[in-house]
């Protein structure tokens, strides 16, 4: 399969626009979520990542998650491609995603094992077959911290037998993996997941970044990407020490709300999210600020 899911991809937030007929209020603007898309692909990222959680997936009604994937395919198609969040409780649920995602043209799609249960190694592997059925191209996301499931070095090389499966988004924050993922399975993309250890990611190897940063400043995160291929380690190192205090924000608890508000911080549209998901306190808001201080001086 020629698509292997690599280079920059952004994990799209989604922006609400006020309506009290939708849920908690906001619905999406999906308007708005098309100009994103299509702007982080101009600003030199390579596609879009859609209904993830920085997307808020489980936070979106069945029709709404559909229209945001569909959405993303239409804005950035031939400019870009389009990877769908397919996350579900069940293998029978991520199916279902993936299988609608190919139906609306999606290039890939992105899957976590399952949500909300502790899924053993044999459970792991038939959700990741039941979504190979949908015949795109696979990224398994491995987020020890949220599903507290890890997809070990040594069973990701074993999902890297089912058909279809490509890439890995490495999220557990050991960038020690990289390069053991590269051994176990050397034909997979190793994909960084966490912003904030992203630099010290591609210089072991890994070749894409499904990112949450791109969001507020997309050429930046392209050029420090590329920098980091090209093994330009004293220019890369200058732009990643401005920029990694607010990538932080990437791998905690209020990681949407911190990118959102990052969004407004650069005059872009971030706004609200749907609960559970509340408002940033002031002293947290006043730390992003600084940390955008010194990522955008």
């Amino acid at each position: 399969m020629s698509e292997r899911l690599d280079g920059v991809i952004v994990a799209t937030a989604l922006p609400y626009a006020p309506d009290p007929t939708a849920p908690a209020g906001l619905r999406p603007d999906l308007d708005k979520f098309a100009e994103h898309c299509q702007w982080v692909v101009e600003n030199g990222c390579r596609g879009v990542g859609p209904n993830g959680s920085l997307g808020e997936y489980s936070s979106l009604t069945d029709a709404e998650r559909r229209e945001v994937a569909q959405t993303a395919i239409a804005a950035v198609k031939n400019k870009g491609i389009a990877v769908i969040g397919v996350h579900g409780v069940g293998a029978h649920q991520a199916r279902h995603w993936a299988e609608l995602a190919a139906e609306d043209g999606a290039d890939g799609v992105l899957c976590l094992p399952p949500t909300m249960y502790r899924a053993n190694r044999r459970e792991v592997v038939h959700h990741f077959e039941e979504v190979a059925k949908a015949g795109l191209p696979i990224m398994v996301y491995n987020n020890p911290i949220d599903t507290k499931v890890d997809l070990t070095p040594d069973l990701i090389a074993e999902l890297g037998q089912i058909e279809h499966v490509v890439a890995v988004k490495e999220f557990s924050g050991d960038v020690r993996r990289v390069l053991e993922i590269k051994a176990a399975a050397p034909h997979l993309t190793v994909v960084a997941g966490a912003d904030d250890v992203v630099l010290e990611s591609l210089l072991m190897g890994a070749t894409g970044w499904f990112a949450g940063y791109p969001n507020v400043f997309p050429a930046e995160c392209t050029e420090l990407f590329d920098l980091a291929q090209q093994g330009k380690l004293t220019e890369a190192k200058t732009l990643y020490e401005r920029l990694v205090p607010a990538f932080r924000w990437d791998s905690r608890t209020e990681f949407v709300q911190a990118i959102k508000h990052s969004m407004d911080f650069v005059g872009r549209y971030g706004g609200p999210c749907r609960p559970p998901r509340g408002p940033l306190t002031e002293e947290q808001r006043a730390q992003v600020d600084a940390d955008m201080k010194l990522a955008t001086s």
